[in-house]
């Protein structure tokens, strides 16, 4: 860890981040009646009584007993190794950004590669039980912005988070990489399945935050706390499916509150799961197609490189599209046959020739379900 702080003075500052019922707004008020944490930490109860409520000198008094003062040596030792930090409020480490923030977390859990927190950084978010195109879209634009030298942070949930980081990963660890801001504690890997996700974001030069104590299970109240982290420490989100009523679209709400930029990738009109970037496009979110939107909104912090940046939409290929009908009916969303031949008003014999010469040519492709979709590769 930082050797910043004392281990008294660190101790203190768990202490403070450990009290039942005091959250970091009231923590902020109760510092700046206090110089330090330590000094806090140094009061007699009596002294305590006669500067604060008695409800928070009880809970002050009550984190001073043997459950928390076991937490806090657990944590000190877990700090020991060398890949593994405690982060404070007054110390250099702590990220730039996230102190910004109202309600900035008193104490990070942090594990692994610590100058990613130097680096420009994009959130990505989204449904958790997304699309093949939106899982799709998530690790393209991930590889894309590392490879540009954005650190790529997301929440290590299933479907978008997990794909961001899994595509950022892929740009290979000399480039932006990404953070993991957990619900839990750093020891704690949920959901359990993402196990070979964190190690590989600690093997490949990646980094894993959190604002809650050693062994703190997943609790359905601990993410929308996470989602502030998420956003807090990102120059901008990038909203790439998300349903109306989502955690994806509270991070958004929050970059908003918190002046970062907010982005958003169009959907199918017929999918719920593009209800939510649309609303936030209406809202005044930046509709993207490519990493190239993003990078000329956050030009400032960007870091010149050359790189083909994926698209989110069939449509922003250079190429031209064939000269078919059946192209023309298929349109941007997957269709079945029955859709095709209804709108071609082909013989089916017709239809079928027309459609195996276009999948030969690499023009459309066939989805596990028998829906057809135009390749990616056209316009």
């Amino acid at each position: 860890m930082p050797h910043t702080l004392s281990t008294e003075m660190l101790t203190a500052w768990l202490r403070l981040s450990m009290t039942s019922g005091l959250g970091p707004i009231l923590c902020q008020r109760l510092l700046s009646q206090f110089s330090t944490p330590l000094e806090i930490e140094r009061c007699t109860p009596e002294q305590l009584a006669a500067r604060v409520p008695k409800a928070l000198c009880e809970a002050l008094l009550l984190a001073r007993g043997e459950p928390v003062t076991q937490q806090i040596v657990s944590a000190l030792e877990w700090a020991r190794h060398d890949d593994q930090f405690i982060l404070t409020q007054d110390q250099t480490q702590y990220p730039a950004m996230l102190r910004q923030i109202a309600d900035a977390p008193i104490v990070l859990f942090a594990k692994g590669a610590l100058s990613r927190l130097e680096q420009p950084a994009l959130a990505i978010v989204g449904a958790r039980h997304a699309t093949a195109d939106g899982l799709e879209h998530a690790s393209d634009f991930a590889s894309a912005l590392a490879r540009q030298g954005w650190c790529v942070i997301s929440g290590l949930a299933q479907g978008i988070d997990a794909a961001a980081h899994r595509g950022a990963l892929q740009a290979g660890s000399t480039e932006g990489g990404t953070i993991a801001v957990l619900g839990t504690g750093a020891d704690v890997v949920y959901p359990r399945n993402h196990a070979e996700l964190v190690r590989r974001i600690l093997s490949e030069g990646g980094l894993i935050m959190t604002e809650f104590p050693l062994g703190t299970p997943a609790r359905p109240h601990h993410f929308p706390r996470r989602n502030r982290i998420v956003a807090g420490l990102s120059h901008g989100v990038l909203v790439v499916e998300a349903a109306l009523k989502s955690g994806s679209l509270l991070t958004a709400r929050l970059a908003v509150e918190m002046d970062r930029e907010v982005f958003a990738i169009p959907g199918s009109i017929h999918s719920p799961l593009s209800r939510g970037p649309h609303t936030l496009i209406q809202q005044g979110a930046k509709l993207v197609e490519n990493v190239t939107d993003i990078l000329n909104e956050l030009e400032a912090f960007c870091v010149p490189q050359t790189l083909p940046t994926p698209t989110a939409t069939t449509s922003s290929s250079s190429k031209v599209a064939p000269h078919s009908p059946v192209w023309d009916a298929i349109g941007y969303d997957p269709v079945s046959e029955d859709i095709l031949q209804q709108r071609t008003n082909m013989l089916p014999a017709i239809l079928q020739c027309e459609l195996l010469t276009l999948e030969l040519n690499g023009d459309i492709e066939r989805r596990p379900n028998g829906r057809i979709v135009r390749a990616r590769k056209r316009s």
